[in-house]
């Protein structure tokens, strides 16, 4: 996980026209809210879930069918 360098960012949006309190403002929301973001590994193992569930649904449905779907 990288870590968000609020100072380094604040002074770029400064640089880029924002006022020091804009830029103080956005620095602190994009760091408070990556507390909520997904990691790679996050979303990863509800995908192997979702392919052990749909496999285990279609053979299932192979056995009941008597043939494969």
């Amino acid at each position: 996980m990288s870590i968000f360098d609020t100072l380094t960012a604040a002074r770029d949006l400064e640089a880029a026209g924002f006022t020091r309190e804009q830029s103080e403002a956005a620095a602190k929301a994009i760091r408070d809210g990556q507390g909520e973001l997904a990691t790679k590994a996050d979303v990863r193992t509800p995908q192997r879930v979702i392919a052990i569930q749909s496999a285990i649904t279609l053979a299932t449905f192979t056995i009941v069918a008597g043939r494969p779907l």
